[in-house]
């Protein structure tokens, strides 16, 4: 209409304001559904009410002098995510579907973290603590702006997608991650990262506790936990919070 000005972040998710009128309408993206072979079953999802959340994929986590490298945990297995995430964070950019980044970043004075989160990981109290400094290597324990909070190399974290930043294992609690999902209009999340079995699971968790469709990208996420934990934790997704699909599989629904 002419003379009306949008306000929202999105065309399709924004008011059209003008002196006289204000139209609430909201105009639609067009339904795009793919169709994808998933557990337990398949699924049909529409590719534009999609994004493809990256929980974790830190140094800490992932990488050579990281904090769990430090503590003797060998961090080859979440290296695994990094190829097919990066597969997929090409092919959301490609089409304009949102890239969301989730990542621990905690404050320095820990002032927003309780001692329950501390002795999780800390279980003696006298291993080095959440924002402390990690002797012999380059990390501060995923404190925010430090090298061990950020994304591991080999995954670009672009300018143009999104970024949040989490003190818990999931991403939803005191985060502005479901305001953000629902004002992009999303219903859909393609979910990796590390590590599967608690802050992918937790994040997956909430998010279908908040009424989204949630699918795991299997290669797409990994643990240092033993191959239980990931069993338990598809178990429990296919049984009981949604679906679980290969990278490729998406890649081929996202296809032009």
């Amino acid at each position: 209409m002419t003379g009306m000005k949008m306000m929202g972040a999105r065309p399709e998710q924004s008011w059209l304001v003008g002196r006289d009128v204000v139209d609430m309408t909201r105009p639609a993206k067009a339904v795009r559904p793919i169709k994808l072979a998933a557990l337990p079953q398949n699924i049909v999802v529409d590719a534009n009410k999609s994004a493809l959340v990256i929980v974790d994929m830190q140094n800490d986590f992932c990488a050579t002098g990281g904090w769990m490298d430090s503590q003797g945990i060998d961090v080859t297995p979440n290296t695994a995510p990094i190829e097919p995430l990066k597969a997929l964070v090409a092919a959301f950019r490609a089409q304009g579907l949102p890239v969301v980044w989730v990542n621990w970043g905690v404050r320095k004075d820990l002032l927003n973290i309780s001692p329950s989160l501390l002795h999780a990981h800390n279980k003696t109290g006298d291993a080095v603590d959440l924002g402390s400094p990690v002797p012999g290597t380059r990390s501060e324990v995923l404190r925010a702006g430090s090298w061990g909070a950020q994304v591991v190399d080999g995954l670009n974290p672009g300018d143009a997608d999104i970024h949040v930043t989490k003190h818990r294992f999931s991403g939803f609690w005191d985060t502005d991650l479901d305001a953000i999902l629902r004002n992009l209009g999303v219903k859909t999340l393609f979910v990796g990262g590390v590590n599967l079995d608690q802050c992918v699971m937790t994040t997956l968790e909430d998010a279908n506790f908040l009424g989204y469709d949630t699918i795991l990208v299997e290669d797409g996420a990994a643990t240092t936990s033993p191959d239980y934990c990931v069993q338990a934790a598809l178990y429990n997704i296919r049984l009981l919070f949604g679906f679980t699909l290969k990278s490729e599989t998406l890649l081929q629904g996202l296809a032009p």
